[in-house]
Formats: C-alpha cells, structure tokens, sequence
C-alpha cells in the first residue's frame, strides 16, 4: 500500500532552502532559496538552460539535488501525491493508443495503489476534472487527435483528479495559439479560487507580468523573486538574459531566447 507523506498545515506548501543540482560537472541550479503561499500563480521566467525544467523535476520528486532540501508541507517531495508534474508537450508520446479519460485516470494511480482498479469514486473524480477544464465532451478522443491547447488541459484535468494542490507547468504555453493561451491562463484563474497553487515555466515576459501573482527571474541563480513590478527591472532582465535582450520600437523589451524545448536542465 502507497505511503502517503503528512502535511503540516503550519508550514508552506513549497519551501527550497539552499538547492544545488550538478549535471556532469556543470551547474543546472546553485543555492536556490524560496518559499511558495498557498493558491498563488507564480511564473519562473529566464533563458534557455536556466534550470527552470530541472527545478520542476527536483520539486517533482522525480531528480535528486546534490545539496539543499525541499519540503512540501514540511516533509520531503516524494510521497506526496497533491504534486501534480505537467512536462512539456514535445517529450510525451502523442501516438500512444490511449483516450483522454485514460490520461486522465492515471492521476488516480497513487491513490489506487497497486494492482487495484479503478472505482465509482475515481470515475467520478475523472469526470469532474474534465468538467472543469470544458473537455467533458472527448472523454474518448484519441490523445493523437487533440489540438494542443486540448493536450495542455487534459494534463491539467490528469492534475485535479490527482487532487494536486501544487501544480508544476514547464512551458504550457509554448506553441499555442493566442485563443488557446487565452483559454489556458483563464482555467489557472479558476484553480486559483479553487486553492491550487501553480508554478509555471514561461519564455513569455509580458504574459507573466500580467497574469501571475509573483515571478522568480532565474538563470541558475535566483535573479529575483517577486511582484512583477519589483522583478521585471531592466537591471535585473540583463542579470538573467545579457545580450539576449532586445528593445522594440515601443519600447518593451523582449528575449530573443529560442521559446522551444529547453534543455532539460
């Protein structure tokens, strides 16, 4: 039988001290310290092999950093199943022979345990997360027949029918269209009154001043943590992206960082 971890409702539902994570020698992330609250959207924005996939892995349970610890709710990440880990769309198998719903239902596998089958209960909870992501209509739609944005929610659906309270997003957003961003950033408003905390991976600067409560500027190192206002500075930009930064004729600032497929670092 799983051995679920303990949360205690007294400590934050993420907190980092001190993480290191060394891949062959080089550096993915140096000394991060952080602590999220409860139902806020943060977005962790900087360049290509910042570290941003790694630290979603570390956070996830699925990579061991090399020094530091990370706690959720006061314990360690692994066991605790209200992680819910949404990788980027070009590293899942879209040919694989399975519908939404058996996505979906794969949220359920930690509270199964093994080798037991799925009840009334988990259908139920199934069903209700693709009712909150508008996607009750193609339980039995072939993952390969989905547009993107329709990937990107049935992984959030896989999510709450894990009863994630934390959910980790690396890059979401990456190669849909502006109505599918749209759609996407409008259900992250309706997990936030419905107290899930979310952590997403962005190349987009104007998209994460705009839509999130706080954002981590990273680049192996914290940059800087905070409200948009305090960590969208030209100084701190230039920290995180040196000359991958450029002004246009309105005088915003954008990256010029290829958007697609991080590293996996």
């Amino acid at each position: 039988m799983y051995q679920h971890n303990h949360h205690e409702t007294n400590q934050p539902i993420l907190d980092i001290q001190h993480l290191t994570v060394r891949y062959n020698g080089h550096v993915a992330l140096e000394d991060i310290s952080f602590h999220l609250h409860e139902s806020e959207r943060v977005a962790v924005v900087g360049p290509n092999g910042a570290g941003k996939s790694t630290l979603f892995k570390v956070v996830a349970g699925v990579l061991q950093p090399n020094s530091g610890e990370v706690n959720i709710y006061g314990s360690r990440p692994r066991g605790h199943v209200c992680i819910g880990y949404i990788p980027q769309r070009s590293q899942v198998d879209w040919n694989f022979p399975v519908t939404v719903a058996d996505v979906v239902m794969m949220g359920r596998s930690a509270k199964l345990g093994p080798l037991n089958w799925p009840h009334k209960r988990d259908w139920e909870h199934v069903s209700h997360a693709l009712e909150t992501v508008d996607m009750a209509d193609l339980t039995k739609r072939q993952i390969g027949q989905l547009s993107g944005g329709q990937q990107q929610r049935m992984f959030i659906a896989r999510a709450l029918a894990q009863e994630s309270e934390l959910m980790l997003m690396d890059e979401p957003l990456t190669g849909l269209d502006t109505p599918s961003q749209e759609g996407i950033l409008d259900l992250l408003d309706r997990l936030k009154k419905e107290n899930v905390t979310v952590m997403v991976a962005t190349h987009d600067l104007d998209q994460a001043e705009s839509h999130f409560d706080r954002i981590m500027l990273l680049n192996h190192r914290i940059v800087a943590f905070g409200e948009p206002g305090s960590v969208m500075q030209t100084e701190n930009l230039i920290k995180a992206y040196g000359g991958r930064l450029r002004s246009t004729e309105d005088g915003n600032i954008v990256t010029v960082d290829d958007c697609c497929d991080e590293e996996h670092l």
